[in-house]
């Protein structure tokens, strides 16, 4: 990289002077955010030095147990800050669903992304594969945890629809199928999104970095094409496969519904095991 693009010390602080417009502006509106904004601000920036640091290592020692390493620790991130987005407590079974969508999705899309599309050489080549993996867990996180709200969100609201589709004859599967295609077009809908204003409304962050760091621009935008249908086709991957199990949480063995009203009127989930 250019040395002339490096930014200086004071050039990184003074970014900081947003971050106090933001502040003011929550504070001129009495919005109580300031808080969580100094946290965020705080977080991100340990967090974003931490791992500058780590990948310098990382990239001065490359190994495939540190690059897999890696990798793992961004899933399971990942799959925490899942559970910590949910609306709703969730009970055991569903936590596991989540953890088992996205270990499948991720590692059967990274291993084809990596090994097919990028054919890397070595294939734990550091430089690709974590920023380039980082990239598609954090867009596959955001599109499980909209699944995983609206797959609750759904249960609730249509329960009665449900339960009339078991009285029917349907099986738990047909009964929740309205809902689970509502909760993976919810979960695709910002890259969507984000594919249709790619190039004309912004610039990707990966080119953008590309591009600065010196790279022809026609070989950064290959490489965001590719990313980006990385990570559409990682995000359908993994909510399917995790809606596939996770609606099986919300019966028992005996094909029942197990919301009932209470639960259906709090925050709470019923955990599979009690009811049985």
């Amino acid at each position: 990289m250019d040395e002339s693009l490096d930014l200086a010390i004071w050039q990184v602080a003074a970014a900081y002077v947003f971050i106090l417009i933001v502040l003011a502006i929550f504070r001129i509106k009495k919005i109580p955010r300031e808080k969580l904004i100094v946290i965020s601000v705080l977080r991100m920036t340990f967090q974003l030095i931490l791992v500058g640091y780590i990948l310098v290592y990382i990239f001065d020692n490359p190994h495939p147990a540190l690059t897999l390493g890696i990798i793992f620790f961004m899933l399971g991130f990942a799959i925490f800050n899942v559970y910590q987005r949910a609306k709703a407590s969730l009970n055991f079974p569903l936590k596991k669903m989540i953890a088992a969508g996205m270990i499948l999705g991720v590692t059967i899309s990274l291993a084809y992304m990596m090994l097919v599309v990028l054919n890397l050489d070595p294939w734990y080549n550091v430089r690709i594969f974590i920023p380039i993996g980082g990239m598609i867990i954090g867009k596959t996180m955001t599109g499980v945890a909209l699944a995983v709200n609206y797959l609750i969100t759904g249960m609730k609201e249509q329960r009665e629809k449900v339960e009339g589709a078991l009285m029917l004859g349907a099986t738990p599967k047909q009964a929740s199928k309205p809902i689970m295609n509502e909760a993976f077009d919810s979960a695709m809908l910002p890259t969507i999104n984000a594919m249709v204003g790619m190039g004309i409304v912004f610039l990707p962050g990966m080119m953008t970095g590309q591009i600065i760091a010196g790279q022809e621009p026609l070989t950064a935008v290959k490489y965001q094409i590719a990313v980006m249908l990385g990570v559409s086709g990682t995000v359908s991957i993994t909510v399917l496969i995790f809606l596939h199990l996770a609606y099986k949480t919300f019966f028992n063995e005996h094909k029942q519904f197990i919301l009932n009203k209470r639960e259906v009127a709090s925050d709470e989930i019923p955990i599979k095991n009690k009811t049985n």
